[in-house]
């Protein structure tokens, strides 16, 4: 790479033209060569109090919505959504709106630092980058077989470049996990995708123009694929018809945001999804004088009842009005994916909306423009199976946090301290971070080129760019410029001076395939993909599902069994924390759960009902357990949940990530079973867990009166 100049010299030796104007915006071919400096040492040419608009990507969870940041005098101020990103449509989550406390978070690592793994006896110390590349340049001189790379969903430029790294080398290819796709139920999802319609692609449902939905466990409004894209289909479905109001049926054991905005909540018991789903098929093609598909006459709808506790007579009215509705559409995702039978579940919803005719229709079923990548915990359970063998002599982790995300009952803490090496890529002190030999931090999202591939909430193929918006405020690095260099010192170059040229390289056949602009070369096109901040068709591209024939069976299927006297079944879930990184937001913490309002802690919810015969009160404090484990939180009495179930939210219980993560709540990974479903995925409804009461009291932080919901308890 050239040496770095500033703007003002390298004006001087550029004409006038559009392509100098794109550089002064920070969006020009060049602009990686061009420092960006913080608002202490601002450049002649910039007016004090005068702002600065970027387009780039939130990288808060894996949806890829864009944003535009505004900044003045070198500093990020505000965060808003891209109007003309075909993800959100200028509009945000909460996480996203959080991303510059992620930049200036004072709990940030600052630089690369051999960690030791916090061995008192090997005290941490920092490093030079000359240093940490010569680390991970001999890390890829090992066996290339003992090499292991386990990476987040986020962002897809570093996987797509890990992938030819492992590939170059030999090695095995990356593992991806997170939480929050576990808790989705997302590898379910494309499992069910590809047994059906032969495509690892992401369903995309038409909820906008659907007429009757029912949505089975996914919790669309706040954490499910991409939030904001069905935020916004969800209004439309409401107010979009002039003809009449789409209606929203929810079938989960505990209300959540979206159940609790639905017409109907129907509470069920865990794992009976699959039933439900089958039961209303068979009556649904009774009722529209269908011919019943083999694999929908294993489950009647009187079995339909029995299994899932919801009375006869309501299952069918629901088949009756799902059978009327124009446009009848159901969805699949969360807690009735994340369970023994949620590979079943899964395929008998696609196959439902076959059954009613809405693939590829108006208000029905497609599938995303471009195949999705899966991320099983069976590829991570896997991985710990090599760990433990002592088959890993070096692991790289980036954008996951295993220690904190994972079930404790995989034994991914014993396996890491089998590997000789670890070497992490966070940019805070996580649990993971804090046990690696090496944390060589990456720079902030808002820091960072990249790109994200909009698979789950785009209706047409969509590319989500990245770019800096301010110069990095630490001496951090791009972690695929870190490997590209180390890659060339360990005698395995790939073919791309930095990441830049990387991106562009990859980005090039983009020119050609029908984006709403294009250009004559790739430095024109780069200043235009930066400047909108990515790249996307003018039209929709969504592709209909072809299904020659429906299998016989959907698999095996096994009734959930009861809980035992005294037991109760034990569900998590995510909300604005999403797999926990988020907790390190003072924002997000203070920001008042949308169920029960707490903030800054997490509890145990228990219906009310169930709380009087425990003799438990608002605040009191007990003690969770399962066979894999136990916490304590507080019980919030929470009426809108089954009385033979307890729920706590996912992401607090941290004992790292900085000052306003530890210490708070509890971590349910730590009381969750390993198990996996048929596809992969974590399976953990179905576990039971007994309560005890503690004796203690510790007060939750609600914005709802002191009273609560039932008065003082």
């Amino acid at each position: 790479m050239s040496e770095k100049i500033s703007r003002r010299d390298f004006l001087k030796l550029t004409a006038m033209g559009a392509a100098a104007t794109a550089v002064m915006t920070g969006c020009g071919p060049m602009s990686r060569y061009v420092v960006r400096r913080p608002y202490t040492q601002m450049p002649e040419y910039n007016q004090t109090g005068e702002s600065t608009y970027y387009a780039s990507t939130c990288r808060e969870c894996p949806a890829g919505c864009g944003i535009i940041v505004r900044t003045r005098e070198g500093r990020a101020i505000t965060i808003a959504g891209n109007l003309d990103h075909p993800v959100n449509r200028g509009r945000l989550c909460a996480r996203g709106l959080t991303a510059q406390q992620g930049l200036y978070n004072p709990d940030r690592i600052r630089g690369p630092r051999f960690q030791g793994r916090g061995n008192p006896a090997t005290p941490p110390r920092d490093l030079t980058w000359d240093e940490a590349v010569q680390v991970v340049a001999a890390a890829l001189q090992k066996p290339p077989e003992r090499i292991a790379f386990l990476l987040g969903l986020a962002p897809d430029h570093l996987f797509d470049l890990v992938g030819e790294l492992t590939q170059a080398l030999g090695a095995p290819p990356p593992v991806r996990y997170s939480a929050l796709a576990a808790l989705e139920g997302r590898t379910t999802l494309l499992e069910a995708v590809r047994r059906l319609f032969g495509r690892s692609a992401l369903p995309y449902f038409d909820l906008a123009q659907a007429e009757v939905t029912l949505a089975f466990g996914a919790d669309f409004l706040q954490t499910w694929l991409s939030p904001v894209t069905y935020t916004r289909a969800y209004g439309a479905m409401r107010q979009g018809n002039p003809r009449r109001r789409g209606e929203l049926i929810v079938f989960e054991p505990r209300q959540s945001l979206t159940a609790g905005n639905a017409d109907r909540w129907v509470p069920l018991i865990p794992g009976s999804e699959a039933y439900v789903v089958l039961g209303l098929g068979q009556r649904v093609a009774q009722l529209r004088g269908l011919p019943v598909p083999e694999a929908f006459r294993a489950v009647s709808l009187d079995d339909a009842a029995q299994v899932s506790g919801i009375p006869l007579e309501q299952l069918e009215a629901l088949a009756q009005t799902f059978a009327g509705a124009e446009r009848p559409l159901a969805l699949v995702g969360g807690s009735a994916l994340t369970q023994p039978n949620g590979l079943v579940t899964a395929q008998a919803v696609l196959a439902l909306n076959a059954l009613v005719g809405n693939l590829g229709q108006p208000g029905g079923v497609f599938l995303s423009p471009a195949d999705a990548t899966p991320a099983p915990l069976e590829a991570v359970r896997d991985l710990i199976r090599r760990m433990q063998a002592g088959e890993v002599d070096v692991l790289f982790i980036h954008g996951v946090n295993p220690l904190f995300e994972l079930p404790a009952a995989l034994g991914f803490e014993a396996a890491l301290a089998r590997v000789s090496q670890v070497i992490s890529f966070a940019s805070f002190p996580d649990e993971t971070a804090l046990k690696s030999d090496y944390i060589l931090p990456d720079h902030s999202p808002l820091e960072s080129f990249g790109y994200q591939r909009s698979l789950p909430g785009s209706d047409r193929p969509a590319w989500s760019a990245l770019q800096p918006v301010v110069v990095p405020l630490y001496d951090t690095r791009a972690t695929v410029d870190v490997l590209l260099a180390a890659a060339q010192a360990s005698g395995h170059a790939l073919p791309y001076r930095d990441e830049v040229d990387f991106i562009q390289q990859k980005i090039l056949p983009l020119i050609n395939a029908g984006g709403f602009y294009t250009a004559p070369e790739i430095l024109t096109f780069w200043s235009r993909w930066l400047q909108y901040g990515g790249w996307w068709t003018p039209e929709a591209g969504l592709s209909a599902p072809s299904l020659a024939r429906l299998p016989a069976s959907f698999g095996t299927l096994a009734p959930p069994t009861p809980p035992a006297a005294g037991a109760f079944y034990l569900l998590t879930y995510a909300n604005h924390l999403g797999d926990g990184s988020g907790a390190n937001r003072p924002w997000l913490q203070e920001l008042p759960d949308a169920m029960t309002t707490v903030t800054w802690n997490a509890w145990v919810e228990i219906h009310p009902h169930t709380a009087d015969e425990l003799g438990l009160k608002d605040d009191d404090v007990v003690r969770i357990t399962t066979p894999y484990g136990a916490v304590e939180a507080s019980v919030y009495r929470y009426p809108a949940i089954r009385p033979d179930t307890i729920a706590i939210p996912f992401g607090q219980g941290h004992t790292a990530l900085g000052r306003w993560a530890e210490g708070r709540g509890c971590n349910p990974a730590q009381i969750l079973p390993a198990g996996s479903n048929a596809a992969g995925d974590l399976a953990f409804i179905g576990t039971t867990a007994t309560l005890t009461p503690t004796g203690r009291r510790r007060p939750l932080a609600r914005v709802e009166s002191k009273d609560g919901v039932y008065g003082e308890h």
